[in-house]
């Protein structure tokens, strides 16, 4: 009887073992070779020079540890022209947002092709899933533009850009551990593309190419495994427009809307400046006069309100997703342009004009600055020359 029950144990104990581990066919070479963009960063000279089974790897591995599964291996192999993904430690359901993302990058790849047929692709961008994300343990997602060339590139890492590392330490700022912003920062951008910073004008255009793509992500992204809606948050104006043509409702900066992509998931979306838009509206040459540079300041600090709001919202409802999106909106403004104001200065004086926090407490305390404080969510100055399509 004891033999026999020590079998039964060891055998629930395999059992278990390997329900913790997925095999995946991933797909024929020509397939895995477009999907992960490979090689992702050679010009005769390789900068990292792996194979295709290692870049797959890589990202398969990025996934895993995002997704908290820190323990967890991942292997790939080719046979007979097709590779095969082994992951150890995940659990056996994590099979099916994996295989989403690669038959979305199907879509997204078709659309790509179009593009090019129609001869709109240019020679400077890059086909460019958002590999490496969290699949499975999200907490929210942000909807983007593109991403920029140098991630795929030098980085090999969707969530390494300036707009990206800026936004993730606003989530800090608003109480999540750094290892976790990952898991708040799912991207979907309206336009699969590696392309230069400055490429947002060049794109216009090309969205409708894939619609497939973008709906499908949205779709497979906005919800969790088991039905839940996930905050969104909508960065940009080409991504905002891109909502209310899909979708139908307005989104301006601050401001609520809900979708569903998905029958019965009601999606609650939040409107939001690009997170590079900072640098744009602080630039003194984009103003006229001789007080450029105090309307530079001035639209920045209301600029550094805005995003220390939506990025308190997306902390806010990504860690209780229950919560009532408009109060928490409420809440974060509060916070970020009334209660914390003189923070919200500091941290616009040190983050983007590099100023010492002594230096920053002091301009926020000066008689040209002070003033402004009270007025934080008044309309901005308004520039000279039109915000670029970021």
């Amino acid at each position: 009887m004891f033999k026999l029950a020590g079998l039964t144990l060891a055998a629930l104990t395999l059992s278990a073992a390997a329900h913790a581990d997925i095999g995946l066919k991933l797909g024929s070479t020509e397939r895995v070779t477009r999907l992960f963009a490979y090689p992702n960063n050679c010009n005769v000279i390789c900068f990292r020079n792996w194979t295709l089974e290692q870049t797959v790897e890589h990202y398969l591995t990025q996934s895993v540890q995002r997704d908290g599964y820190s323990e967890a291996k991942v292997q790939v192999k080719t046979d007979n022209g097709q590779l095969f993904a082994e992951i150890i430690g995940v659990p056996r359901s994590y099979e099916k947002p994996l295989t989403a993302l690669l038959d979305a990058g199907d879509l997204a790849y078709n659309g790509a092709s179009k593009l090019n047929a129609d001869g709109k692709w240019a020679y400077s961008w890059y086909f460019f899933l958002p590999l490496g994300m969290a699949l499975e343990n999200r907490r929210s997602v942000e909807l983007l533009h593109f991403p920029p060339d140098y991630s795929l590139t030098q980085a090999q890492d969707y969530l390494r850009s300036a707009t990206t590392d800026r936004w993730a330490s606003l989530l800090t700022l608003n109480g999540i551990p750094a290892e976790q912003t990952p898991g708040f920062q799912t991207i979907i951008d309206i336009a699969p593309i590696a392309a230069p910073s400055n490429a947002g004008k060049d794109l216009e255009g090309v969205y409708d190419y894939f619609k497939d793509y973008q709906t499908t992500m949205v779709k497979n992204v906005s919800k969790t495994a088991s039905g839940e809606a996930l905050p969104m948050v909508a960065f940009g104006t080409p991504v905002r427009n891109w909502i209310k043509q899909q979708y139908g409702p307005t989104v301006n900066v601050l401001s609520l809307a809900t979708i569903s992509p998905v029958d019965g998931v009601k999606v609650p979306v939040l409107g939001a400046n690009h997170p590079s838009y900072i640098w744009y509206a602080a630039d003194p040459d984009n103003y006229t006069g001789t007080d450029a540079k105090a309307k530079a300041d001035v639209a920045g600090l209301k600029v550094m309100g805005q995003d220390l709001s939506a990025a308190c919202w997306q902390a806010a409802m990504g860690s209780q997703p229950d919560s009532n999106p408009d109060i928490e909106l409420r809440s974060c403004t509060q916070t970020w342009q009334v209660a914390q104001k003189e923070k919200t200065c500091e941290l616009f004086y040190t983050s983007i004009r590099s100023l010492t926090t002594a230096q920053a407490v002091a301009k926020c305390a000066s008689a040209t600055i002070a003033p402004q404080l009270k007025q934080l969510k008044a309309p901005a100055p308004a520039t000279a020359k039109p915000a670029p399509p970021l």
